[in-house]
């Protein structure tokens, strides 16, 4: 549904709003903390605070406040957080695959529009991720925090 100017909701409005963000990233954490492959960066699981922030992350992302940026400072927080974690291949993958099977869990938006551009976002992000956590990466210092929308599929409803 657009507003009046013919606009498509942002993908936060598009998933339910801050609720259902949490929902989502609670869920994925869940499946994380029995991950063998990924429950070792979390040692002793992913605290209510992690969740919190990555909550925060996530809805700012996709078009909601921007309180990841207003409260942590934006794109060199969520850097330092990364670098020198040494992500390989297979736990950027399976990061993925488990940020898939959340929105299932959660209840996201199921339309294939929603879910192509979370899963774009999610391919993006964790490809960056992973090169920024290598040791001796060249990263860019400063970036703004992402604005993801619906790239080539908007939602259509007549």
């Amino acid at each position: 549904m657009a507003d009046e100017t013919n606009q498509p909701p942002s993908l936060y409005e598009w998933a339910g709003g801050a609720e259902a963000m949490e929902r989502f990233l609670n869920a994925f954490y869940d499946r994380v903390e029995r991950d063998e492959l990924l429950a070792p960066y979390f040692p002793g699981g992913v605290s209510a605070a992690h969740r919190r922030n990555a909550t925060a992350w996530w809805c700012e992302v996709f078009g909601g406040p921007p309180r990841y940026t207003e409260d942590h400072g934006g794109y060199e927080h969520m850097l330092a957080k990364h670098r020198g974690l040494a992500i390989a291949a297979p736990e950027r993958q399976r990061f993925v695959t488990l940020l898939s099977l959340g929105a299932d869990d959660a209840g996201l938006p199921d339309d294939p529009e929603f879910r192509s551009a979370l899963m774009a976002y999610a391919e993006w992000g964790t490809r960056l991720a992973r090169h920024n956590s290598q040791p001796g990466a060249e990263v860019a210092p400063h970036a703004p925090v992402p604005r993801w929308g619906w790239g080539e599929a908007p939602p259509y409803r007549p």
